[in-house]
């Protein structure tokens, strides 16, 4: 048995009697280079062979080992992908909502002016105030682009409180 931290040689131990010292050159590294190849790939084929496993099972086990991991991955992915629709598309409701909370907020700074509320009724509900004659003036070409002019004089519908009321008031 050779002692530790002493190299052994081929032909049986003992130092290395060499006359002439060796220089790492590029064939001797290459063949160094091949050799730890050789040992690699004998060392893979014992571990295969230990196994019992031919070339075939082993492509198969790692296939098999792909797949696994693939099929990991895959449900997690796909939850990820869509809570980010998700996400998005609950931030693109948020801001929607936000311009429309914006829009009425403009909207009711603008009816807490007393004058805004009084044009409003008046425009909108045809209010006058008491002692004023409400005139409604209507032009041949307003007529032409509603459809609703007649010769009868009846020239738009009544307003639905007006419809309403009489609707009450007949019996």
């Amino acid at each position: 048995m050779a002692e530790r931290g002493r190299p052994r040689s081929r032909r049986g131990g003992g130092k290395e009697t060499r006359s002439v010292p060796r220089r790492p050159g590029r064939v001797g590294r290459e063949r160094r280079v091949a050799r730890l190849r050789r040992l690699g790939a004998v060392r893979m084929a014992d571990a295969a062979k230990a196994l019992g496993l031919s070339t075939t099972r082993r492509a198969a086990l790692v296939a098999i080992v792909v797949c696994a991991l693939a099929f990991t991955i895959a449900v997690p992915l796909r939850t990820y992908l869509s809570q980010r629709a998700d996400v998005a598309a609950h931030e693109r409701q948020v801001q929607r909502l936000e311009a429309e909370v914006a829009e009425l907020e403009k909207r009711r700074d603008e009816l807490r002016d007393p004058a805004q509320v009084e044009a409003e009724a008046r425009r909108r509900l045809r209010y006058v105030m008491p002692g004023e004659t409400p005139y409604i003036v209507q032009f041949p070409e307003d007529r032409a682009q509603s459809g609703t002019g007649t010769d009868d004089g009846a020239s738009e519908p009544e307003p639905w409180y007006e419809m309403v009321w009489n609707s009450v008031t007949e019996r």
